[in-house]
């Protein structure tokens, strides 16, 4: 066993003292290896960010309310009767100025992104004054609140980040009118950051939608209260309506773009990986036919193909891990927090979210890395402990 493990120690050792002789091919595949880990690392990035922004959204103790058989806000419709019976359910905290149950509007509008100038669908949320305490990570940052019963907005800071027109002072276009944009608000890295407000009593009548809602957020005494404020609108013979935890209707929501993004991340990954796997191979079958003869010298002293395979595999794993620590380097300099929006295939609206490189995800890139190092350096090692000694000492 210690004949073994020296052995194996003796040759590695000899191979790795080699490298700087091989420093282009070698260099080749470590760089051909960090890019595969970039690109992976970075699209994973996008699913990341957004189920980071979906999350954040959600609070333990709050809940949506929609009409049954709705995916999303888009389909859903409730009367003000429907947001009153809600508002009264069992469940419902409440504070000094009543129920913690906020009926809210939500329709799109038609604005630019900045630097393409491409049309982009952006949430327009009316809301009431019990939004404020349901939605309680909301602040103003910059600017102030807009009034109610005018047509003011107040915009999210991805939103105002991600498209042209929405800096305080200016004005966008509502229903063939211009409602100035008086704040700027955050609301803790949540979907929302995404979206204007507005006061809804003032959307209603704009886009003619009367008396009516599409969803209903409200806060509960707690997270255990769900089951029994649940129960009481689905056994309410008034009401035909869906309610949902605030954590599982984002996830619902998320679901598709995720996929989506992981989805193609990862076939990226596997074709760009085929290429590294390609390029790994050559690079070792090279180094193993240019030791062709000291390892064959090294096997006529009575060295074991055992620890030849172990060298290799080692050599090849050590430039993947390079390659891999480079990439996962790269990606995180180059995409953590890069802000961006793109297509809620749900709601057919923008979503913003920053690229979230997680520690998860880097060491996910590494592992694919040494995936392909294993990989492009297992046949190589196998030629090299395979071949027959005699003719490997007569290559030149």
């Amino acid at each position: 066993m210690f004949n073994a493990i020296s052995q194996i120690f003796s040759v590695t050792w000899f191979n790795l003292r080699t490298l700087p002789q091989r420093i282009g091919s070698s260099a080749t595949a470590i760089f051909g290896i960090a890019g595969v880990v970039a690109v992976m690392v970075g699209v994973l990035s996008i699913a990341e960010g957004i189920l980071q922004t979906m999350q954040s959204s959600a609070a333990p103790d709050n809940a949506v309310v929609l009409r049954s058989g709705s995916n999303s806000e888009m389909m859903s419709i409730l009367l003000g009767d429907d947001s009153r019976i809600i508002a009264e359910a069992p469940g419902v905290a409440r504070n000094a100025r009543g129920a913690l149950a906020s009926p809210e509007l939500f329709v799109v509008i038609n604005l630019t992104k900045r630097g393409t100038g491409t049309d982009a669908n952006v949430p327009l949320r009316g809301v009431t004054r019990a939004a404020l305490d349901v939605h309680d990570d909301f602040r103003i940052v910059e600017g102030r609140m807009f009034e109610w019963g005018l047509n003011e907005v107040v915009v999210g800071v991805g939103a105002q980040t991600e498209f042209n027109g929405l800096d305080i002072g200016s004005t966008i276009p509502v229903a063939q009118a211009d409602w100035p944009v008086v704040g700027m608000f955050e609301t803790g890295g949540g979907l929302a950051e995404t979206e204007i407000w507005v006061d809804a009593s003032v959307l209603q009548p704009a886009y003619r939608r009367g008396n009516s809602y599409q969803s209903v957020y409200a806060k509960l005494e707690s997270p255990e209260a769900f089951a029994e404020f649940k129960d009481a609108l689905t056994s309410d013979p008034r009401l035909n309506v869906k309610p949902m935890r605030e954590a599982d209707y984002y996830a619902e929501q998320s679901a598709m773009l995720y996929n989506l993004v992981t989805g193609l991340g990862t076939l990226i990954a596997v074709i760009m990986g085929l290429g590294a796997v390609f390029g790994a191979l050559n690079t070792m079958y090279t180094a193993v036919s240019a030791r062709a003869r000291e390892i064959a010298t090294l096997r006529a002293l009575g060295f074991h193909s055992g620890p030849v395979v172990i060298s290799v595999l080692a050599e090849s794993l050590l430039l993947a891990l390079t390659g891999g620590v480079i990439g996962a380097a790269l990606a995180w300099w180059a995409f953590d927090g890069f802000r961006a929006a793109t297509l809620n295939f749900t709601s057919f609206s923008q979503v913003a979210f920053a690229f979230d490189v997680s520690p998860t995800l880097l060491v996910r890139g590494i592992t694919f890395a040494l995936v392909i190092g294993l990989v492009g350096g297992l046949f190589p090692a196998v030629r090299a402990a395979r071949q027959p000694v005699s003719e490997a000492l007569r290559e030149q």
